[in-house]
């Protein structure tokens, strides 16, 4: 079953989430550099604080709870203590570039808590093999909207049709790490359907996933647990499915995910990817 992560600083969500089985809450602290480098797009900016932490922990005691930091820096030491006084069981380095700032996370941390690396620019896709047995680290998690756009890519699941999301996975199972990948919307929605996200998380496997915004949307035609039903019900169909279902259905997914970017303006960053 995989793990659905939901962001949230809400206390009444984080209860709701905690009755569900297999949820992380997930407390967004990221700041430095995210509204520049998303500027102009539809992407979650959070607002949450520290105060959210603890609100968070103490909602849900028994939940898991991640926090994620901002990207390495000299205030990293100080921002580990602080989410880890107020309950996080949990941290994230995001938008790390080199070896060296995953492994001096990873011995800020010294232990106390398990550490997911999230990957999202092109300098740690190429280097993966470099970094990905740090010891401290715990989970690789594919970040595929920044991600796409440091490799100057159309469409956030281009990675995935592209085959690298395969080689994360691939290295992140032959070191013992959990991987996951991503955003999902529900399951008859989005550019690329919930349901088609899913059963790529399934071919992989991928053992977690973050719930998108269209979850809690207040025009939604079901409630947030029935939308999450839906989902464990496809994920245990897709799960059943045979290996030629599997592939052709990778065959699929990437026709629609290429035939979805043909139709997207090209980023400005399109020099890297091609020898990540």
């Amino acid at each position: 079953m995989l793990e659905l992560i939901q962001i949230t600083a809400d206390p009444a969500l984080a209860r709701r989430c905690a009755a569900l089985p297999e949820m992380r809450l997930f407390v967004d602290l990221e700041r430095h550099g995210k509204a520049e480098r998303q500027a102009g797009r539809n992407s979650f900016i959070s607002t949450h604080t520290l105060d959210d932490v603890a609100a968070v922990r103490a909602a849900a005691p028994e939940a898991p709870l991640m926090v994620r930091l901002n990207p390495w820096h000299p205030g990293t030491p100080g921002e580990v203590e602080a989410a880890l006084a107020r309950g996080a069981d949990r941290l994230m380095l995001p938008m790390f570039r080199e070896p060296r700032e995953l492994s001096a996370f990873c011995a800020c941390v010294a232990g106390r808590v398990p550490v997911t690396a999230l990957l999202e620019t092109a300098e740690a896709l190429a280097s993966i093999e470099d970094w990905v047995a740090t010891p401290g680290l715990d989970e690789v998690f594919v970040g595929l909207n920044d991600l796409h756009l440091a490799l100057g890519l159309r469409f956030m699941f281009e990675p995935l049709a592209l085959g690298w999301v395969d080689r994360v996975a691939a290295q992140a199972r032959s070191h013992g790490r959990r991987f996951g990948f991503g955003g999902i919307a529900r399951l008859d929605e989005g550019l690329l359907s919930g349901r088609d996200v899913l059963a790529e998380h399934l071919r992989l496997g991928s053992q977690a996933v973050i719930l998108s915004r269209t979850f809690q949307r207040s025009d939604a035609p079901e409630p947030f647990e029935a939308a999450v039903a839906a989902l464990r019900a496809a994920e245990s169909a897709l799960a059943r499915r045979r290996p030629e279902e599997v592939e052709a259905d990778r065959v699929r997914i990437a026709e629609r995910i290429r035939a979805i970017a043909a139709q997207m303006p090209r980023t400005d960053a399109g020099k890297a990817g091609a020898s990540a």
